[in-house]
């Protein structure tokens, strides 16, 4: 008898095969050419964290998504700009054809149908998700007084992130252009994370590390790199590195009483912004 996972699993296969074999169904949903990974990957690195914005809508396909998680394999990622939809392929593709198990936590401020399709009086979720190697407690999904031009937010959870259990946050502030509107976000966010002696923050802030509006931010946390400051981003050292195609700093994995150990910004063809991960120590 198969379990729940496995029927998830064989479904999601059979489904790719059928994929293959007839095509993509619809625009935008074409196949990697690439060929499918021939060993799965084994286990998830257990110290670390990624963030993705996603970008939607972009003409990119989940299964190529998964195979950029897949190759760093970190314990919890962070993905915002996410259909629920997506990231459900994203989920399954990770399991079935790289043996990476994943819990699931959505974070969705809106319901578009542009964005996300499904039924014109049902369309899909949109917002924040995180996935974790390890189960999440204690969710919460926070909607911004003010959004800006469009809903942002920021979801919370407790997991564990290097064997101890840690408060993750995800978020996303208002596009660029808008500083007030990011001002008052960060102060929402920062007195949450205010709360918390140990916690990490994901997300895509929309802003250079200067700006102004993340000063409350900084004031307690850290970024994943250490050279990365407030101080030598405006000195124009270079020593933030920049995480988007137009070559600014906008996605941050923020440490609150956790120390960084290592980091990488990745390229990717599969979205505008990189994808940023970080090995972190807990102890």
């Amino acid at each position: 008898m198969l379990t729940r996972g496995g029927s998830r699993v064989l479904a999601c296969a059979l489904a790719l095969a059928g994929s293959v074999l007839l095509g993509p169904s619809a625009p935008g949903g074409a196949l990697s050419g690439r060929s499918l990974p021939v060993e799965a990957v084994r286990d998830v690195v257990p110290n670390r964290v990624m963030t993705w914005n996603l970008c939607n809508p972009c003409d990119a396909n989940a299964l190529d998504r998964a195979a950029e998680i897949a190759a760093h394999a970190p314990q919890v990622i962070g993905m915002q700009e996410a259909c629920a939809r997506d990231v459900d392929r994203i989920r399954d593709y990770l399991e079935a054809f790289h043996g990476l198990v994943y819990h699931v936590a959505y974070g969705s401020v809106l319901r578009n149908w542009g964005r996300c399709g499904g039924a014109p009086w049902n369309p899909g979720g949109f917002g924040q998700a995180v996935l974790s190697a390890a189960p999440m407690t204690d969710r919460v999904n926070v909607e911004y007084p003010d959004g800006g031009s469009e809903d942002r937010g920021y979801l919370a959870v407790t997991t564990e992130v290097d064997g101890r259990a840690v408060r993750v946050l995800n978020t996303h502030l208002a596009q660029r252009r808008q500083e007030a509107v990011r001002a008052d976000q960060v102060e929402v966010l920062a007195e949450e994370v205010a709360r918390h002696e140990r916690v990490i923050v994901l997300g895509d802030f929309n802003a250079v590390p200067e700006a102004p509006e993340l000063d409350p931010m900084w004031e307690l946390a850290t970024d994943t790199d250490p050279r990365c400051r407030p101080s030598s981003a405006a000195s124009g050292t270079g020593a933030c590195e920049p995480t988007t195609d137009w070559r600014s700093k906008f996605d941050y994995v923020f440490l609150r009483g956790i120390a960084p150990v290592d980091h990488r910004v990745q390229h990717t063809a599969h979205s505008d912004h990189d994808l940023l991960y970080a090995d972190v120590d807990l102890t």
